[in-house]
């Protein structure tokens, strides 16, 4: 098993590619926290890895409350007996215009991609310390390796990421702490349909959520969109120790849209 007697955390890992991630780690030997702002569908992933014979609980809140952010930490590390990795994978497309943006919807959205992880981040490391080292994955996006014209504010927190990851790499190497980022290009998600039919991106007439989803597919290399598991098989590369000299990299994970 390839995460054997791991102890980790997964965030935003009720649905999508956290939700495929959480289950793969499981299977694969590692005790996990489900994190998730909804609480019944996190639950329903603990069944799922319980009911298969792994180890997993529940915890549901609000990340953009440091609080929370730090408390998962806590709350892993007390009930499996320590931390080995985290992925935050928790984000949001956050609005798509500039011109007449919410700052409100802005400083939401920072919040959540940017803020969040480092918060919980802060608390991670005594922990991946207390074991010897461990490893950190965040989810950027290939638009934080290259420019959206859909998503300017997206861009930011992203890159943002894809520039903490760097930083920390560097910080931490030296202690056995790998920190590194899986950029997925489009994938075939609950949200992209909302990255996509976001009340501000203005909706071409006659197209619908599906309809882009499928034009977006249409228009990668690969001639489609990439499923969940299939960055969850990068998250799981990424966190074991056959990425163990793997580190400061942000790995696209899209079919070579970004080539």
């Amino acid at each position: 098993m390839r995460l054997a007697n791991k102890i980790g955390i997964v965030t935003a890992a009720a649905s999508g590619m956290g939700r495929e991630g959480a289950i793969r780690f499981a299977a694969e030997g590692a005790s996990v926290a489900v994190v998730d702002l909804d609480g019944y569908a996190a639950a329903a992933v603990v069944h799922r890895i319980t009911a298969a014979g792994g180890k997993a609980i529940g915890l549901s809140g609000d990340l953009t409350s440091d609080d929370f952010a730090r408390d998962i930490v806590r709350r892993t590390a007390s009930h499996f007996g320590g931390l080995d990795f985290v992925w935050n994978h928790v984000g949001t497309p956050g609005p798509a215009l500039i011109e007449g943006l919410d700052w409100k919807d802005f400083d939401f959205a920072m919040n959540l991609n940017v803020r969040s992880v480092l918060v919980t981040t802060e608390a991670a490391l005594p922990e991946l310390r207390a074991r010897g080292g461990g490893s950190l994955l965040f989810t950027a996006s290939t638009s934080g390796l290259q420019g959206s014209p859909y998503s300017p504010v997206y861009n930011i927190a992203k890159f943002g990421v894809v520039g903490l990851v760097k930083g920390l790499a560097k910080r931490y190497g030296h202690e056995n702490i790998r920190v590194n980022a899986v950029c997925p290009g489009t994938t075939d998600t609950p949200m992209l349909r909302v990255f996509v039919a976001r009340p501000d991106s203005q909706l071409p007439p006659g197209e619908t959520p599906e309809t882009l989803v499928v034009k977006r597919g249409g228009l990668n290399p690969m001639g489609r969109v990439a499923q969940p598991a299939e960055i969850a098989n990068a998250a799981l590369f990424l966190l074991s120790d056959e990425a163990s000299f793997v580190n400061g990299v942000a790995l696209p994970v899209d079919g070579g849209a970004t080539a």
